[in-house]
């Protein structure tokens, strides 16, 4: 007769304000308590707050003049809406769910690179 292996099931419960962001890095550190915190951020183009047109002697809109701030063409947003803090033992269970994901990802573009490689040899 099988022996059942003990089990256990975790039900995902979601906030009805639930919505995934898409971010492309994350800033943060070890804080004084030991925990790690990871503040995710969306980095883009920075958006000004005015632009002031030249009117050219038609009446159309001519030539950028000024913008606030000045700086605006070297400046980066990094819009941060969320982050995380994890222990010790939370962290090194991320390090090594992310390390899994990586594998799948990696696995995925190197089936994508040789059905686009087969498909250039057919052609």
């Amino acid at each position: 007769m099988a022996q059942n292996k003990p089990e256990i099931k975790f039900k995902y419960i979601f906030n009805y304000g639930y919505n995934p962001v898409y971010v492309n890095g994350a800033h943060g550190g070890v804080s004084p308590r030991g925990e790690l915190i990871m503040n995710f951020y969306l980095e883009r183009m920075a958006l000004p707050e005015s632009i002031t047109h030249e009117i050219t002697q038609n009446g159309t809109i001519g030539g950028e003049v000024e913008s606030e701030p000045e700086d605006l063409k070297n400046s980066l947003v990094r819009y941060i809406e969320n982050g995380v803090v994890l222990n010790y033992q939370g962290a090194r269970d991320l390090l090594l769910w992310l390390g899994e994901m990586v594998k799948q990802m990696e696995a995925l573009e190197q089936a994508k690179a040789l059905l686009a490689a087969n498909k250039d040899a057919v052609n």
